[in-house]
């Protein structure tokens, strides 16, 4: 009796430790996050007036355009005006674990957008171009990769996937080219172009720090398998394989589970078995391809409202 109640402590003391080092490491990725963000913008991209993509790229023309009637107003203000309805609307339609961290890192980083002087570091369009995309994306890249984002248009295309089914990748791509046309339109094709280098630069620094589409084989050692694969059924939408096993040091059972994953859920899939399982070994393989039936975001989405609609209509019955 003792032993057990001796284990359940050192369960739920390694538990509050692994979550303090969980807010310490959000912490410290929101900061850096936001420090990287600031700099690419007024070190490269304002001062070559190439422009961001989502909310940044869209406050740096309203704020280029009061320039020009000599209002000057930092673009740090801009992205503060345009994250707080959008930090709302997050709150209450995607959910307050990702909305909170993404609209504290674009807090922050609007305010370090307003403190950090502008100036042309590159002094030549091309190179304030690659390396502002390159900066923006490992800005945007590590929040991503740790559970939350940025904020601005990454919660605006959370919340249209939710309403619409539409894909992120896709709401993205017509947000940008919207970007890149008002550019062309008003500051000349010149800029516009250096815009499409900067966001595919961007772009290429998100994918590979952080590609979603990446197929990951994950093999998870467990003695708890039946917690473990409840707690998976829970927070993911993927086929589980379990096999029987045997611990050729310990000399005691357990069991392997296989399940295939996108590169986006590896953050999910790695709190829910430590959440159940802190002992759990996992083990992750790059997936060349597959063959068969591999739920992608849209499917994952519309499973989801059937089964939220589905319990919805049992709880009435």
């Amino acid at each position: 009796m003792m032993k057990e109640i001796g284990q359940k402590r050192g369960t739920k003391m390694r538990s509050l430790l692994e979550n303090r080092r969980e807010v310490v490491t959000h912490l410290l990725i929101m900061v850096g996050s936001a420090v990287i963000s600031a700099i690419a913008l007024n070190e490269f991209l304002v001062p070559g007036k190439i422009f961001s993509a989502g909310i940044n790229g869209i406050s740096q023309i309203i704020a280029m355009l009061l320039q020009g009637v000599g209002i000057n107003l930092s673009t740090g203000w801009f992205i503060l005006l345009f994250n707080v309805p959008i930090g709302l609307l997050g709150w209450f339609k995607v959910g307050r674990g990702f909305t909170l961290y993404s609209i504290l890192v674009a807090i922050l980083t609007s305010v370090l957008a307003i403190v950090i002087p502008v100036h042309n570091i590159a002094n030549n369009p091309l190179l304030a171009a690659l390396f502002g995309g390159i900066l923006t994306g490992v800005g945007v890249a590590y929040p991503l990769k740790n559970g939350f984002s940025t904020g601005g248009m990454d919660i605006i295309a959370v919340v249209l996937e939710k309403t619409t089914g539409r894909t992120i990748g896709t709401l993205m791509l017509m947000i940008n080219f919207g970007i890149v046309l008002v550019a062309g339109f008003l500051f000349g094709w010149e800029s516009a172009l250096y815009t499409i280098i900067s966001i595919y630069a961007m772009s290429r620094v998100v994918d590979s720090i952080h590609t979603r589409h990446q197929k990951l084989t994950a093999f998870i050692v467990t003695a708890h398998q039946d917690a473990v694969i409840a707690e998976l059924n829970r927070t993911l939408i993927r086929g589980i394989t379990a096999i029987p096993s045997f611990g050729a040091y310990t000399g005691k059972a357990s069991t392997v589970l296989m399940t295939v994953i996108s590169r986006y859920e590896l953050y999910t899939l790695e709190h829910a078995v430590k959440d159940v399982d802190p002992q759990a070994f996992v083990n992750l393989v790059n997936t060349v391809d597959i063959e068969g039936n591999f739920y992608n975001e849209t499917e994952q989405l519309k499973l989801k409202q059937a089964t939220s609609l589905k319990a919805a209509k049992d709880s009435q019955q």
